[in-house]
């Protein structure tokens, strides 16, 4: 099915869903009419650029039939320019339409929970990962976005060996679902006294938050442990247990937060955890039948690939899945990743329209 044909079936259906709602029964249905108000919410703004689509398409058809007719050669330069312009808005408003003809992503205005974890490395990988997560708190700052953490394990010299954290605010899973997967920084270690440039890993997932309704869950499946919260060196910070422990037993998947001094915030941001990464096993499955052919694979929740190198030493930042290079390092791990962010969105619309069979250009 071509792009024009589909949008004449969405026009259709727009039509459509109005004749519906003006319908008495319906009007009288509230439950009816919302979910009638909200199909035609989501393509109305699709209509509206097709209907002025069309529009542009009939301007240059007539403005092009002007210069069939006698006029001076003032009068055939503006009809030009005319056409000129007439010709740029449409195809503005055709990628537009492409764009907004693409499945949107469901997960895209949820808020996130993002997983950053220590490579191979060592010491230096726990840096890395507290560099990591100080790069997404700073973007999020800018965001204005809200950064809590659930969860995080020191290595001890300022580094992590895995922190959990979540990121509220509409949006938050578009703007950081590429950063999944492995990240290499090569730099000289604060410690290395002979200079020498070492190459370490750290891993991030990013999971959007789910709601209860959209992961069942059966509680005999789970084991709930509750404990005393550790500080430093292991020492309780805590005289009462609020730390928990959830372990879900058909996945042996593990979830902790300890947090929060409240034992009951704390089985709640573990449940919010386990909920996110049942769901995104689920996804992650789907996703592999689906969109095998797109280069991004974002969401494939891949860590085995690396997906960006950070070298310290050229001030360089490489995202290898699109092969873009930028400089100015020290300002990208200052959380001024935008650029970053959009060329990647970019990247993974190209696919997907590759995938659907329509051109890019």
């Amino acid at each position: 099915m071509d792009v024009t044909t589909r949008l004449d079936a969405v026009e259709r259906r727009y039509d459509e869903l109005n004749e519906l709602m003006a319908r008495p029964e319906v009007f009288a249905d509230v439950k009816q009419l919302q979910g009638l108000a909200r199909e035609r919410t989501e393509i109305e703004d699709l209509v509206s650029k097709y209907g002025e689509y069309k529009a542009t398409l009939r301007g240059i058809q007539d403005t092009t039939a002007m210069l069939d007719e006698p006029m001076d050669d003032e009068m055939s330069r503006m009809v030009r320019e005319e056409i000129e312009q007439l010709t740029v808005k449409r195809d503005r408003l055709f990628d537009e339409i492409k764009l907004a003809l693409l499945p949107k992503d469901p997960n895209d205005d949820k808020n996130v929970i993002v997983e950053v974890r220590a490579g191979a490395g060592g010491d230096e990988a726990g840096l890395f990962a507290a560099d990591l997560f100080r790069m997404y708190t700073r973007y999020a700052e800018r965001m204005r976005y809200k950064v809590e953490v659930i969860d995080s394990h020191e290595s001890g010299i300022g580094g992590f060996k895995e922190i959990t954290f979540s990121v509220e605010g509409k949006g938050a899973y578009s703007h950081l679902k590429y950063e999944r997967g492995v990240h290499r920084v090569q730099r000289v270690p604060a410690t290395e006294a002979s200079g020498r440039i070492h190459t370490s890993t750290a891993t991030v997932a990013v999971l959007p938050e789910v709601e209860e309704v959209d992961v069942d869950i059966n509680p005999d499946d789970l084991r709930i442990d509750i404990y005393c919260a550790g500080g430093h060196g292991g020492q309780n910070v805590n005289k009462v247990a609020t730390a928990v422990r959830i372990t879900h037993l058909p996945t042996n998947m593990v979830v902790t937060c300890q947090d929060e001094r409240s034992q009951l915030k704390n089985k709640t941001k573990a449940m919010a955890v386990l909920r996110a990464r049942l769901y995104d096993i689920r996804q992650r499955e789907q996703m592999n039948e689906v969109t095998e052919s797109r280069r991004l694979q974002v969401g494939s929740g891949d860590r085995a690939e690396k997906i960006r190198t950070y070298n310290f030493p050229q001030d360089r930042v490489t995202d290898h899945r699109v092969g873009l290079t930028m400089h100015n390092l020290p300002s990208i791990m200052d959380g001024e990743i935008d650029e970053l962010v959009q060329f990647l969105a970019i990247a993974d619309q190209v696919d997907q329209l590759q995938a659907a069979g329509v051109s890019a250009d």
